[in-house]
């Protein structure tokens, strides 16, 4: 009885709806190519092909161990600064305590030193940033959640600033959109929210969904318009066809 009553409801919204074909081909709605801005010999791969993974995860890693330890030595150096400052200030605070009654020579030597252990803080911050930056180069993470589709490097694989090239292709796990094409002649009739029905190559299943996205241009070499219905689980690549439901002039 549902099916039946479905079936009426968009046989009755086709009588009032026109009909514009268009095709289409589905992608991922986020995908990336990954590569390293940094040389060196690939240590570790963590994920391959067909690999499920999650913001932040690591892929690969280059050899580090000489950029670890002066990561190490950098967080030394700023904990020293920081204990230097800290003495430095309490000495500068006790001598504010009793400037008048000192030597003004005196205590602007405290002051000095107050101020360089500022300074050194800084830079010894600065430093652990830079050294932290350096290490990071090092490591490609996942940028969003999604499935690793395809990989082009191995353990002792060599990687050059002079000649960088994509390691990790990732996409979006299950979210796709199709990316339609139709007649740029109905520009003011395709309107984000309009039903599409179609069918995917392969697949005798008519789908239904709704436009999300109107490019606002239209292609001057085949005078079509795109848009964005979103989707999920197909596989990327796919193509197929069908109509979008725009309100019938008549």
């Amino acid at each position: 009885m549902m099916k039946i009553i479905l079936s009426f409801m968009v046989f009755m919204v086709s009588l009032n709806a026109a009909e514009i074909y268009a095709t289409f081909s589905i992608q991922a709605k986020k995908s990336a190519n990954l590569a390293f801005y940094s040389s060196g010999i690939v240590d570790k791969v963590f994920v391959d092909v067909s690999s499920k993974v999650k913001k932040g995860d690591k892929l690969v890693e280059l050899q580090n161990d000489d950029l670890r330890a002066s990561l190490r030595m950098a967080k030394a150096k700023l904990k020293n600064a920081e204990v230097s400052l800290k003495f430095a200030k309490k000495d500068y605070d006790r001598q504010l305590l009793i400037k008048d009654l000192i030597d003004e020579a005196k205590f602007d030597k405290y002051l000095f030193t107050y101020e360089s252990a500022n300074v050194a803080l800084s830079s010894a911050k600065a430093n652990l940033a830079y050294q932290q930056s350096l290490l990071d180069r090092t490591l490609i993470k996942a940028p969003f959640d999604g499935i690793i589709f395809e990989k082009t490097v191995e353990v002792g694989d060599v990687v050059s600033g002079m000649m960088l090239r994509t390691v990790f292709k990732i996409q979006s796990q299950r979210d796709r959109k199709l990316i339609l094409e139709f007649d740029q002649k109905y520009w003011k009739k395709v309107k984000v929210g309009n039903s599409v029905k179609y069918t995917v190559n392969g697949d005798k299943k008519v789908y239904t969904g709704k436009i999300s996205k109107v490019y606002p241009y239209a292609n001057s070499e085949n005078r079509k318009i795109k848009a964005e219905v979103k989707v999920k689980n197909f596989i990327v690549g796919l193509f197929g066809d069908g109509y979008i439901l725009v309100p019938d002039d008549k």
